[in-house]
């Protein structure tokens, strides 16, 4: 069977910025941070760190209070995405007239229910609770997300949740093109959300010693990827989903098309577990480029991972070198993470829906608090330092590096 067109017809998003995609890329353009301080009143004690949350989210409003009441707030994220996706795309809610059996769900996560087990674990351990709810595992388990996704919108195919830590959201939405295009799904559901707020998730990361630094007063600028001061990641919370279509089925019935999905490689570093390798993500970028049948030349924009890591900063450039060669140093290219933090499993989905609007838009976001402070490491490519709308965007990638080694890397192509 011929490869099929995939259109993005739908876009949904629960960010730091709130829900509305035009407000969102706006406040990225204008390179406006929405990091802010770790409160601290529901912690067993004070977290020093800046974090990045989403505080007007009110699930109760958004999905009525007996669905949220069942679910952990990653698959409130999700389920309130998913419905501002749907709602976009145009097509109805389901009310069982419509056969979707080809119709299917891919999510993405790296944490999953982690304030539904933290919670659990309180009442256990603190509290000398011998009985936890029990909607203890169905708040808690990875699969909740696309569950109810898949439930309230009667989607009937495929049903897939993907845990691959920061690289999830970006691995189920390649996965879910991989459905469309083959013709094993019409529509697709897809994106990633991730909650990292439990105690003990926060811990954990600070341990690692990536943890970016901060107070009230720094936290707007404490991500600083590819700076020659950069300290660390900020972590944050937050939902994004996309709606992928065949591209017939989108242009039959009428629907906007955001833009398009050409192209998805991965690939694994294989050689340790949180020290990432140029020559992996190297191979992610070349399988992209050629899963799109585009050549280096064609790319107009990268969205790059960076997360503002001693480490992770340079080799990302030298990979992006690697593939590009000369064009490198005229290759525009950003990271958002700098204004809307790292949002782990769906860090892949925010950065796709970022990217899918700078080629609907014609405008590159920049990377922020980089001005004159660019490290000699991370030189090589063209950093976008403020926002851009000086040329012709034609197709644009995403990338996703993980722990683990693992690689995913998506391109899109303007409508």
């Amino acid at each position: 069977m011929a490869q099929r067109r995939v259109a993005i017809t739908g876009l949904g998003l629960v960010s730091p910025y709130g829900g509305d995609l035009a407000d969102f890329f706006a406040r990225l353009v204008a390179g406006e941070s929405a990091i802010r301080h770790l409160l601290t009143d529901d912690l067993p004690r004070p977290l020093s760190m800046p974090f990045v949350s989403c505080p007007g989210f009110d699930a109760d409003a958004v999905l009525g209070k007996p669905l949220a009441s069942m679910m952990d707030r990653f698959a409130q994220l999700a389920m309130a995405a998913a419905f501002a996706a749907w709602d976009d795309c145009g097509l109805p809610r389901a009310d069982g007239s419509e056969s979707r059996d080809d119709w299917g769900c891919a999510w993405g996560t790296a944490l999953g229910g982690t304030l539904a087990y933290e919670k659990g674990y309180r009442e256990l351990w603190q509290k000398g609770r011998e009985r936890l709810s029990p909607l203890a595992v169905i708040l808690g388990m990875n699969n909740a997300a696309n569950a109810h996704i898949s439930i309230q919108l009667g989607l009937g195919g495929i049903s897939m949740s993907h845990t691959v830590a920061c690289a999830s959201s970006a691995i189920a939405i390649g996965e879910a093109f991989r459905r469309v295009r083959s013709g094993e799904a019409t529509v697709m559901v897809t994106g990633g959300s991730d909650v990292p707020q439990a105690y003990g998730v926060a811990r954990a990361w600070e341990a690692l010693r990536v943890m970016a630094p901060g107070d009230a007063a720094s936290s707007p600028a404490a991500c600083r990827p590819f700076a020659s001061d950069r300290r660390g990641l900020v972590l944050g919370e937050g939902g994004a989903a996309l709606v992928l279509e065949e591209w017939e089925h989108a242009v039959a019935r009428g629907a906007r098309i955001h833009g398009e999905i050409v192209g998805y490689g991965t690939s694994c570093d294989h050689t340790h577990l949180v020290r990432p390798e140029a020559a992996g993500q190297v191979r992610a970028l070349a399988a992209t480029l050629a899963d799109a049948g585009l050549a280096p030349n064609d790319i107009d924009y990268v969205n790059a991972h960076g997360t503002a890591t001693a480490e992770g900063d340079p080799v990302e450039v030298a990979a992006l070198q690697a593939v590009f060669g000369q064009r490198a140093a005229a290759l525009p290219v950003s990271a958002t993470k700098s204004m809307h933090g790292h949002l782990l499993g769906a860090a892949g989905a925010i950065e796709a829906i970022a990217t899918v609007l700078a080629l609907r838009e014609q405008a590159i976001p920049p990377t922020a608090n980089l001005a004159g402070n660019l490290d000699p490491a991370c030189a090589g490519v063209d950093h976008v330092l403020s926002a851009r709308r000086d040329r012709r965007l034609r197709a644009a990638l995403s990338n996703s590096f993980a722990f683990g080694g693992s690689n995913a890397v998506l391109a899109f192509r303007a409508a």
